[in-house]
């Protein structure tokens, strides 16, 4: 492994990395609390087997998969601090705790003990890593989907039954937790998420179309729903909880407990993924126009803005994959092109900023599970995979500099980012769902095969 170190001057370092607490004040309660070992309840329940150590900070972890396994580094040295063996294609997504990440596979979603975590401790936390550790757990489910973390609660999404699980995120590890479950009235590839109010957003639909959204408040009971959203696909949760969800002709923006109808300017204008942060009333979505394409690359994103229901189309000098889409801890839009740059878009204005070469040139492969470019940030980085030469790069938003780089002895594939931090102490700054290309790339590339309208199960 080769890692090219940070340079000295100033970067923009995650926002995980600049919570550090005083040593004096981490002695002065030091030994008054036993730290959650990582077989407590609170925690994996299988994940005992190293003793954790204290950190001054939260220490952010990745997630990386790859054929045959995952790799999990640490985020400020990029560095291999674990790895696991795990046959057929994974997919990986933060639990919401900032500690665990579930992997769907084979039965359904495996909890993967990164192995960093914060204990909270009065107006302060403790923090701790061990050696992380792909538990037993399991959240069954025949085609494993969409994971939506919002505001500490985590949903799940079944697409062969339509089964919906929903928990505190901070319970994730816990076997005995209390959990909220909804079935869809049909099977289909869809999605949930809930919101403060206990207001559950679910897809509806069927294995062959799916038409719309229900509504449901804390006690299942339905309160707006919509039918006019062909080919629902995914979520993003904006500034003041509202929430957009893509359609093949535009969204639908849910805000104040009203459902509004976005149409796109084209007959066919498929937003299927979408980037959205609390620190943004704007959301950031993929923008597809040919309906026949076998594979389209498409060169505009949109931008919804979700005050007024508005819609925005900006032009990129390169086009993108459904790994692409990312947001700023500023709530700047990105987009990682295949020119190799990250785009940075002012999302008030629709005006491209900037835009930073971090990787090669290349191209989005025909076969949606093999490997490309993917984007995760945390705080002021971005975290960019590099598969073509089986690395990982740092990148800091503000400036563009790329900051530490660091070579795998895989080639990675899909990426996720364990925060280290309580559920409730950084808050989900990104909600994002990307193509579960399994049938998002079904309806692109194999437009008459038996999953051709099924075109999205999100990361």
């Amino acid at each position: 492994m080769t890692t090219h170190t940070e340079p000295q001057h100033r970067r923009r370092a995650p926002r995980a990395l600049v919570l550090a607490l005083p040593l004096a004040l981490l002695a002065a309660c030091g030994g008054t609390d036993q730290p959650a070992a990582p077989g407590a309840a609170s925690t994996s329940p299988t994940a005992a087997g190293t003793a954790p150590t204290e950190r001054e900070a939260a220490a952010p972890r990745l997630v990386l998969t790859y054929d045959g396994g995952l790799v999990v580094l640490d985020a400020t040295t990029l560095e291999t601090v674990g790895s696991a063996q795990l046959d057929g294609f994974t997919r990986v997504n933060p639990a919401g705790d900032g500690r665990h990440v579930y992997v769907s596979t084979t039965g359904g979603f495996r909890v993967l003990d990164a192995g960093t975590w914060a204990q909270p401790h009065g107006d302060h936390a403790h923090y701790y890593t061990a050696a992380p550790v792909l538990t037993d757990q399991l959240v069954p489910a025949q085609e494993p989907g969409h994971v939506v973390v919002h505001e500490g609660r985590t949903a799940l999404f079944d697409d062969a039954t339509g089964h919906v699980v929903v928990h505190d995120s901070d319970a994730t590890g816990d076997p005995d937790r209390a959990e909220r479950e909804h079935t869809a009235p049909t099977p289909h590839h869809g999605v949930a998420v809930e919101l403060t109010d206990g207001t559950l957003v679910v897809s509806e639909g069927t294995a062959d179309a799916r038409t719309g959204v229900r509504v449901l408040d804390a006690d299942g009971s339905e309160t707006a729903a919509s039918d006019a959203c062909p080919g629902v696909h995914g979520e993003a949760v904006a500034a003041d909880e509202a929430v957009v969800v893509g359609c093949e002709d535009g969204v639908l923006v849910l805000r104040d407990g009203k459902l509004t109808k976005v149409e796109a300017p084209d007959a066919y204008g498929r937003i299927g993924n979408q980037a959205g942060t609390e620190a943004s009333p704007i959301v950031l979505g993929d923008y597809k126009s040919d309906p026949d394409a076998e594979l389209e690359r498409p060169t505009r994103v949109s931008l919804v803005d979700t005050r007024d229901a508005s819609l925005r189309l900006v032009d990129l000098p390169a086009s993108y994959t459904f790994r692409s889409l990312a947001r700023g801890e500023d709530g700047e839009a990105l987009v990682l092109g295949t020119d190799g740059a990250l785009h940075v878009i002012d999302p008030q204005t629709g005006e491209l900023v900037r835009s930073v070469p971090v990787v090669e040139p290349w191209e989005e492969p025909t076969d949606w599970q093999q490997p490309r470019p993917a984007v995760k940030v945390l705080g002021g980085t971005a975290y960019v995979t590099d598969p073509a030469r089986s690395m990982v790069h740092a990148v800091d938003v503000l400036t563009g500099e790329v900051w530490r780089s660091v070579s795998l002895d895989v080639v990675p594939n899909e990426l996720a980012v364990a925060t280290g931090e309580a559920a409730h102490e950084h808050e989900q700054d990104e909600h994002e769902q990307d193509e579960h290309a399994h049938d998002e790339h079904a309806d692109d590339e194999h437009a008459h095969d038996e999953h051709a309208d099924d075109e999205g199960a999100g990361a």
